[in-house]
């Protein structure tokens, strides 16, 4: 399993709107081939974090999503939302005995 966690920053300004750009593509993401999960979520701190968590069964189920064009509108519109480069992290992951 391939577990992809982005957080990223947002003007004050933007915060309000960002949750709901995020969720926008929620369904999208989540019908595509190996999407075990999505998950937005606010970020502690000043307001204006904001991040996701995505599983994949594959990393070859992530890399066919990235070339996806949903993935490019997602990017469309979350990018400009952001004030400062992203923390992206990618994580193989195991899942144990009773974890699912």
């Amino acid at each position: 399993m391939l577990v992809v966690h982005l957080r990223f920053t947002t003007a004050p300004e933007d915060r309000p709107r960002a949750p709901g750009t995020l969720l926008e593509s929620a369904a999208e993401i989540r019908a595509m081939p190996g999407n075990i999960a999505f998950v937005a979520f606010a970020g502690p701190g000043d307001g204006t974090a904001l991040g996701m968590l995505r599983e994949w069964q594959t990393g070859a189920d992530f890399d066919a999503s990235r070339a996806s064009g949903d993935f490019r509108a997602f990017g469309a519109a979350v990018r400009p939302l952001m004030i400062a480069p992203p923390s992206r992290r990618r994580f193989a992951a195991t899942l144990l005995p009773g974890g699912g």
